[in-house]
């Protein structure tokens, strides 16, 4: 008890010495006016030009930058990542690939009659399951290699074409009719040529 007693006294000593204080501080008072501050010099500000390299982010959570740019597969939608999945129970043709994998794209497929022709084609078992592949990607692996993919963005169609087929028929240089009758057969050089 009587530290308590202690305690109120050295308290009541200590809130009377702090009112005396600010009675005091509040008396006095100043006549010097504040003074003027110095006048504002007018700076021109370049403009900001923008770095190139800058990606904007974003901070999510406390370790996570988020870039604040559209992803690659989102400014070229030939690059998103698809995948195909065909059941094998039925018999499946390239035309239901290609509408599935186009199906959320953002792509129709065209129609004209090498669409149509390549559509018919009946669907390799190796192309029932197809992915994760790039759509450009996928497209081609559908079509083979005998077909042209053409793309226009603006109408966002995907178009087939069929490549030239190659000529097998055999090819003779024109003979001279007086060596053919003769029987002579002309002989060159057989010469290797780098391709490249």
């Amino acid at each position: 008890m009587c530290l308590a007693r202690r305690f109120r006294h050295h308290l009541a000593g200590l809130s009377s010495l702090l009112s005396t204080a600010a009675i005091i501080s509040g008396c006095s008072t100043t006549t010097d006016a504040p003074p003027e501050p110095p006048p504002m010099l007018k700076a021109s500000i370049p403009p900001v030009e923008r770095d190139p390299d800058f990606i904007p982010v974003l901070r999510y959570g406390r370790y996570t930058l988020v870039e604040l740019a559209p992803a690659s597969a989102q400014r070229d939608l030939m690059r998103q990542v698809v995948q195909v999945s065909i059941p094998e129970t039925r018999k499946a043709t390239v035309g239901e690939a290609l509408r599935q994998v186009l199906s959320r794209s953002g792509y129709k497929l065209c129609s004209n009659d090498d669409v149509a022709t390549l559509s018919a084609l009946p669907l390799p078992a190796s192309h029932h399951r197809l992915g994760p592949l790039m759509l450009r990607d996928a497209l081609l692996t559908l079509s083979g290699s005998a077909w042209n993919l053409s793309v226009d963005d603006g109408a966002r169609t995907v178009c087939f074409t069929r490549f030239a087929a190659p000529d097998f028929s055999p090819v003779f240089p024109q003979q001279q009719a007086g060596s053919h009758a003769a029987g002579r057969v002309e002989r060159r050089p057989l010469t290797a040529e780098a391709r490249s």
